[in-house]
């Protein structure tokens, strides 16, 4: 080789196209052994990415199904609850009407038979007071006539 000295900034000798081809020897190496492992790297991860922002969209609607279904579900079950109280209330309701008619039934007879059991105790007053007031009459009569009234 040999130096050839010029002023130019570029001299085109031996070394220039020994550079260039060491410089075109590693950009292949290096697009090797770095470039395409990290290109793939880099496409698994987006594709990896993807699929996860994939899931997470079907999770999501997998998600609002379900929560439309249990809010279905919690009106049915509010709508029969509803029912089930309206009717426990109905029951309630005619049962309390059965006892209320059931107690006024119990105090008519309680009356009927206080009064039947009254008039029985006046009239039984009454038998006495007029025994009596036969007694005290004929007393006083003894003792104003001095005698014993005849029948």
């Amino acid at each position: 080789m040999q130096i050839i000295s010029n002023i130019a900034l570029l001299s085109i000798n031996e070394t220039l196209i020994v550079q260039l081809l060491s410089f075109l020897i590693f950009l292949f190496i290096i697009n090797r052994v770095m470039f395409r492992p990290l290109r793939s790297t880099m496409d698994e991860r987006e594709d990896y990415l993807k699929k996860i922002n994939n899931e997470i969209v079907d999770a999501k609607d997998e998600l609002e199904t379900i929560a439309r279904r249990i809010e279905a579900h919690e009106s049915a079950v509010k709508l029969e609850a509803f029912g089930l109280k309206d009717k426990l209330e109905e029951s309630g309701n005619q049962e309390a009407a059965e006892i209320i008619a059931s107690a006024r039934e119990e105090i008519t007879g309680l009356k009927q038979n206080a009064a039947s059991q009254i008039d029985l105790q006046i009239s039984d007053a009454r038998d006495h007071l007029k025994r009596e007031s036969e007694a005290l009459s004929m007393n006083i009569m003894e003792k104003i006539l001095d005698r014993r009234p005849t029948q």
